[in-house]
């Protein structure tokens, strides 16, 4: 069984649930194997997963609907709802890879390859390696695999970590208390986290030690169990850094370690931990290396061809005619 809580933003409920809710017992028998129970702005629904998805895609589309025309009538209700012509099937596979269901209660699917890859390969693997471009959906996706594990009760915790190689992780340089020095360098894992669990439950889950982000300097000494953990910016971790992060491993736990190679910001007296740990965890049982590229870039169109473009110029390297400028051979 599947359990999401759709909120009705800028619509009032009684507008929504009609008077008397006479357009809420509608929608109730048009799904009844859903369990719809209404709360002010708030609908939480039970019931299985391809149902619900189903349901939470109508429900969008009538927000949407509500805030282009200001207005939401019996007979708008009839054509998302109603009509059988209008309403998807989920034995076409259309929700196959949907994750979990995002605050709004839009899906959060995997929608690309390699995203589908990182999600099967997750029921199988302990650890998994997500490498390639930014914009990819290597962190978003695996946040989702980990809001979904601690919703089924899979795990006890999720610990999201990054290595504050911007601040070179001296963060008593910075100003203000330890959340206020941190929070510039692990933004991206909020807003990840605000779009799938609602603002005060996720309040409730930090202050309560369930979700913890920090990071990767604070791993060391513990022992992670019954956790799903992720690494974020893995190429800007050392390799002693990520040799102590993986032996944190414990009973029970998943570790997601994401980043671009690409993208190191390391000294260049430093080896980046994740290229050493792509080299030798590649042939062990349970670790599985997934490689990203432009083509699983979900971004503007822009950024695909921007990336496709630096690649480019990477591997014609010392061809090009900007590089013989700069070493004094003009072509």
């Amino acid at each position: 069984m599947t359990e999401i809580v759709l909120f009705l933003e800028d619509i009032d409920p009684v507008i929504f649930y009609g008077t008397n809710n006479s357009l809420l017992d509608k929608i109730r028998g048009f799904f009844p194997k859903i369990k719809i129970i209404a709360r002010g702005n708030e609908l939480k629904c039970i019931g299985e997963e391809a149902e619900i998805t189903i349901f939470a895609e109508k429900f969008n589309e009538i927000v949407e609907y509500y805030q282009k025309y200001h207005r939401l009538e019996e007979d708008d209700l009839e054509k998302y709802f109603f009509d059988a012509g209008h309403m998807k099937s989920a034995s076409n596979g259309e929700f196959e890879h949907v994750i979990v269901f995002g605050t709004s209660g839009k899906p959060v699917r995997a929608r690309t390859v390699n995203q589908v890859l990182l999600v099967n390969d997750y029921k199988n693997n302990d650890l998994i390696i997500a490498e390639g471009p930014a914009g990819t959906g290597k962190t978003y996706t695996s946040i989702a695999l980990a809001v979904r594990a601690l919703k089924e009760r899979e795990v006890k915790k999720i610990i999201l970590a990054r290595p504050a190689v911007e601040a070179g992780e001296r963060l008593g340089f910075l100003p203000g208390d330890m959340k206020e020095k941190l929070d510039p360098y692990l933004q991206p894992l909020y807003d990840a986290l605000h779009d799938m669990i609602p603002f005060k439950k996720l309040e409730t889950l930090m202050e309560d030690g369930t979700v913890q982000i920090a990071p990767l300097a604070f791993m060391r000494g513990r022992t992670l169990e019954n956790a799903f953990v992720i690494l974020d910016e893995a190429q800007n971790a050392t390799v002693s850094q990520l040799k102590m992060f993986l032996t944190r491993m414990g009973i029970n736990s998943k570790f997601i370690m994401t980043g671009d190679t690409t993208q190191i910001d390391l000294p260049k007296r430093s080896e980046s931990g994740l290229l050493q740990a792509m080299r030798i965890l590649a042939d062990i049982e349970g670790i599985s290396i997934i490689r990203f590229d432009e083509r699983d870039i979900v971004r503007h169109k822009l950024v695909r061809r921007i990336v496709k473009a630096y690649e480019q110029e990477e591997n014609n390297g010392k061809d090009s005619p900007v590089s013989s400028v700069k070493e004094g051979r003009m072509p």
